[in-house]
């Protein structure tokens, strides 16, 4: 599959996007000390930053971080999240093209994005802007499938009524797809354990969060809708339901031997 509307997808998703996606674990800034030798002072570079919740774990630790989206509605919802920290700035950039400075960044973190990238392209350019010796982290949520029956019925109804799940799916990077970019033998790994309690409202705006779930007016959108009332009516506890992931974080550099 291609993905030439990548970086429109999530436009008519950025206040679901932004209010029920996943953020990261703490103990990733932790790991990333022990493994990269991260530090606060460390330039960080946020690939498809997005609506800034990777950004924000960066910015919490006090590292300065350079927030690179191409999408313009996504990044002014990170604007708006991240505008209390000075050390921040927004960029209007992709991974194929961040108009940073060359050898300006110790990191360069993507969460959640990896997938969208053109790897070729993003390669030489994260090449360009990274100086040397420097650390390439990639991350995302990935929700833990077969966990608990609600985490198996949430899986069938995306493939039952999402309009490309299986397509976006089959394009998340495995180990090697990011060893093969980074050419790093010795690739790093660690899976963190994460989740969300939602309600039903916050259940709704998960789901619709994702760029293959159908919008109002597809004919999946009413029988999907219907389908995870019956499913969170079924598996609810007090009123709220759990949904558990791994964060699955690689960190690596280029050229490795």
């Amino acid at each position: 599959m291609t993905f030439d509307d990548a970086k429109q997808r999530f436009s008519n998703r950025v206040a679901d996007y932004a209010r029920y996606r996943p953020g990261y674990p703490s103990g990733m800034v932790q790991l990333l000390r022990e493994e990269c030798g991260l530090l606060p002072e460390h330039v960080v570079a946020d690939i498809g930053s997005g609506t800034g919740l990777l950004t924000k774990l960066f910015l919490d630790f006090g590292n300065r971080v350079f927030g690179v989206e191409p999408n313009s509605e996504m990044r002014s919802a990170g604007e708006s999240f991240l505008q209390q920290y000075a050390n921040f700035q927004s960029v209007n950039g992709s991974a194929e093209a961040t108009t940073l400075a060359a050898h300006s960044v110790e990191f360069i973190a993507a969460g959640q994005a990896f997938h969208w990238f053109k790897p070729a392209a993003a390669r030489v350019e994260f090449q360009r802007i990274l100086k040397p010796g420097s650390w390439v982290v990639i991350a995302w949520n990935d929700r833990r499938l077969d966990e608990t029956p609600f985490a198996r019925e949430y899986e069938n109804l995306l493939r039952r009524f999402g309009t490309d799940y299986t397509s976006v799916r089959d394009a998340y990077p495995e180990a090697q797809t990011i060893r093969d970019f980074l050419n790093d033998g010795r690739l790093g790994s660690r899976d963190l354990p994460n989740h969300q309690i939602f309600d039903w409202q916050g259940l709704c705006g998960r789901l619709l969060s994702s760029s293959y779930a159908p919008k109002e007016g597809h004919p999946n959108f009413a029988p999907m809708m219907a389908e995870l009332q019956r499913m969170f009516s079924a598996n609810q506890h007090d009123g709220r339901i759990r949904m558990d992931y791994l964060t699955r974080v690689y960190f690596g550099q280029f050229d490795r031997n």
